[in-house]
């Protein structure tokens, strides 16, 4: 399997930066005027500008990059009210809980946005032309 090629001195460079916000904001990494997903979590065949975005690998990238985030983020808040306020451990199950989901929620497509972006900018798993092609094996 190749992740780009990196090598050839006539490739334009991709903007990382900008790949990574436009996948952030759900847009088109190349245009960034298209949305880049068709629904919640499912990721556009072809843009409307022409860019092929079917050869994204997100797999459970995005999935694992969200419970790391939230895991973080929650587990210090958590101690905090605990320690402030000593909540019942039922409250503070059904609380925590709601706002773990809400969160995961708001962020797995972004992430995944990050996740499609990145391989654009990179020219990973296909993106980088005919000789980018994934095998599997």
């Amino acid at each position: 399997m190749t992740f780009g090629n990196h090598d050839d001195p006539h490739e334009t460079p991709r903007d990382l930066r900008q790949a990574l916000w436009r996948g952030w904001r759900r847009l088109c990494p190349a245009c960034g005027e298209a949305p880049m997903m068709d629904g919640y979590l499912t990721v556009r065949q072809v843009c409307s500008c022409g860019t092929e975005l079917h050869h994204h690998r997100a797999d459970d990238g995005p999935a694992w990059a969200t419970i790391l985030i939230t895991g973080h983020i929650l587990a210090p808040v958590m101690l905090m009210v605990f320690f402030a306020w000593q909540p019942a451990g039922w409250q503070m199950a059904i609380g925590f809980s709601a706002v773990f989901v809400a969160l995961s929620l708001w962020l797995l497509p972004r992430l995944k946005g990050l996740f499609v972006g990145l391989q654009w900018a990179k020219r990973m798993h296909g993106f980088g032309g005919d000789s980018d092609l994934a095998t599997s094996v």
